[in-house]
């Protein structure tokens, strides 16, 4: 793969020239950025009692401590599960820290850019990697990454508590890698260890690449839960209770994305542990949240995994029907009922029968309507517009909202009595910028769907996409990220990849490291380019020649907003003369 100039452009790194190692062979040690830009961005302060990391608050923990919490999770729980806590511990942290890196190194080399992760977990005390081999295509989707972890923290305290045995340990680490290579990426990286000082080799060794790319990835992707959220539970000590075996088969031979729904966040396992509690039952659930987030496709699992499955799922959107109409849509209509009613029909309660009826936007009734409705959960009957005989009907209520209900109870625009009936098991849907580690694995899952859908070959995300798309509010959730990508597959070139123009061309601000996107579609850099931690100075403290050169060369870059005719123009040099020194000095811009 060739070396090209451009932002983080395709890279392929092999081994290095001869360099000193007591660990590995001189003639497979690659080059490493220096990490000191990393390093300066770790501060203690004792007195308050914190440690920071950039913008993230750090721990500092005695190993022997984390080998014991990591052998209480293993006895308690059981290995499989524990191995799943603690690899999506892991992958949290990854995810954290690319997008710490993004802010840190923004402008610099694809590989420099990326071995910031590895350079990290060095700084956290947690293993010393070295690349044996490294391949980074972010436009085309390609990734191979091979490292060699030295002294690795986790096999240390695996093999404390139990000694040498023959399955690898570094769980927590391969969480990290997948984390932090899937957001850098924008699409899934599976990592796996294929050497283990626990399994009584040297040292550690761990390979990288897609998810497709992997044979059996389903082996490893259950204790990432990547993929349909119903598709792994845990081991069950005991069998599970005979009335819950259909629901049990039927999570456990869930196909992957069968439901559409892809995440790895806290927040988004915290919903699906919420959802296949309550499915098993006949609760009211009342799913909480922004608009956008999702809460039908939840209310839908939900159904799906319930005893009630075999029956209908009815979704009605409450603040899409008039109100005058509102009583009639829910409890159906007999002929002549109203002026216009010319046959009987049923209502969404009837068609529901031995279903589910999903009552969205539900905060939007109207008093009359909801005292309705009230009575209808109450009695389990209802009666149609016009007629004169009660009908009974066994429907399981889902309900949800993203209005406050307990606030709309005491502002008196909703009954105290039906909201009581309806928060019998809430369930809060958390918004995509607070489960932003979601994201990667959403722009994959869409990204494919929708080009299957269009018919065209994309081949992924040029890197400043994905960073754009990390940087980005969504404001509008996972239905504005979906529509986002939809609106890119189909204005990017067939075979080509998603850019900035196919994404935000709505009017979208978009705030990140290195550029702004204004409405009128003008891109402008929001601060200049973080630069390089800076070699030592010379004698007298004066920058050198190339130093000085590079400052400019960047200065001028970023107030041409990447367009390198103007930039040459700024500094009164031809076009290709600039482009040659960029490549120089490793300096990342876009061609213009």
């Amino acid at each position: 793969m060739t070396k090209r100039p451009g932002k983080r452009a395709s890279e392929r790194l092999s081994p290095a020239e001869p360099h000193q190692s007591e660990h590995a062979p001189a003639t497979e040690r690659i080059p490493v950025p220096d990490i000191r830009d990393l390093a300066k961005r770790l501060r203690f302060a004792p007195q308050q009692g914190r440690i920071w990391l950039d913008d993230q608050r750090m721990l500092l923990m005695h190993l022997s401590s984390f080998g014991s919490l990591r052998q209480e999770l293993i006895e308690s729980l059981g290995k499989e599960t524990a191995r799943g806590l603690i690899t999506r511990i892991g992958y949290q942290a990854g995810n954290h820290d690319a997008a710490m890196t993004r802010k840190i190194r923004a402008g610099f080399k694809t590989n420099d850019d990326f071995l910031a992760g590895p350079q990290l977990v060095s700084l956290e005390g947690i293993v010393h990697c070295e690349p044996v081999a490294l391949e980074i295509d972010v436009e085309r989707g390609h990734y191979y990454g091979d490292f060699r972890l030295i002294d690795c923290s986790e096999a240390e305290a695996h093999i404390a508590s139990y000694g040498i045995g023959n399955e690898d340990v570094c769980w927590m680490l391969v969480g990290y890698a997948c984390g932090y290579t899937s957001a850098f990426m924008g699409r899934p990286i599976l990592w796996r260890e294929i050497e283990c000082r626990a399994m009584g080799h040297s040292h550690c060794r761990v390979v990288g690449k897609p998810v497709e790319e992997w044979d059996d990835a389903e082996n490893d992707l259950r204790f990432l839960q990547i993929g349909d959220f119903v598709k792994w539970s845990p081991r069950r000590q005991e069998p599970a209770p005979a009335e819950n075996s259909l629901i049990a088969a039927r999570i456990s031979t869930a196909t992957e994305n069968s439901f559409g729904m892809v995440g790895i966040s806290a927040g988004f396992n915290t919903v699906c542990h919420m959802v296949k509690k309550a499915a098993p039952t006949e609760a009211t659930v009342l799913f909480l949240g922004e608009s956008g987030v999702g809460k039908e496709i939840f209310a839908n699992n939900l159904h799906r995994l319930s005893r009630r499955s075999d029956g209908p799922f009815v979704a009605v959107n409450c603040a899409a029907i008039p109100e005058h109409l509102m009583e009639s849509e829910l409890f159906g209509v007999e002929k002549g009922g109203y002026t216009g009613a010319t046959t009987s029909r049923p209502g969404r309660f009837e068609r529901a029968d031995g279903g589910t009826l999903f009552l969205d936007e539900i905060g939007t009734l109207t008093f009359t309507a909801q005292g309705k409705l009230l009575r209808a959960l109450q009695q389990g009957e209802i009666e149609r517009v016009g007629d004169i005989r009660m009908r009974k009907v066994d429907v399981r209520l889902i309900a949800a909202t993203n209005v406050n209900l307990r606030e709309a109870v005491k502002a008196g625009t909703f009954r105290e009595d039906l909201f009581f009936r309806l928060n019998v098991f809430p369930i809060k849907v958390p918004p995509l910028r607070e489960r932003r580690d979601d994201i990667p694995l959403m722009m994959n899952w869409f990204l494919q769907r929708l080009a299957k859908r269009h018919g065209k070959i994309i081949t992924g995300f040029r890197e400043r996409a994905v960073d754009a798309l990390f940087g980005y509010d969504w404001p509008g959730n996972v239905r504005e990220l979906e529509n986002m990508i939809e609106r890119a597959v189909i204005l990017a070139e067939d075979g080509g990849a998603l850019d900035l123009c196919h994404l935000f061309t709505s009017g979208e601000e978009v705030d990140a490291a290195s550029f702004v996107l204004k409405r009128n579609g003008e891109i402008i850099p929001a601060a200049g380019p973080i630069a390089r931690e800076p070699e030592p100075r010379r004698p007298n403290g004066m920058p050198s020649l190339e130093e000085t050169e590079a400052a400019m060369l960047r200065a001028a870059v970023a107030e041409a907003g990447g367009n390198l005719s103007k930039a040459a123009r700024l500094l009164g040099i031809g076009r290709p003369k600039l482009a040659y020194r960029l490549q120089k000095h490793g300096i990342a811009a876009e061609h213009g």
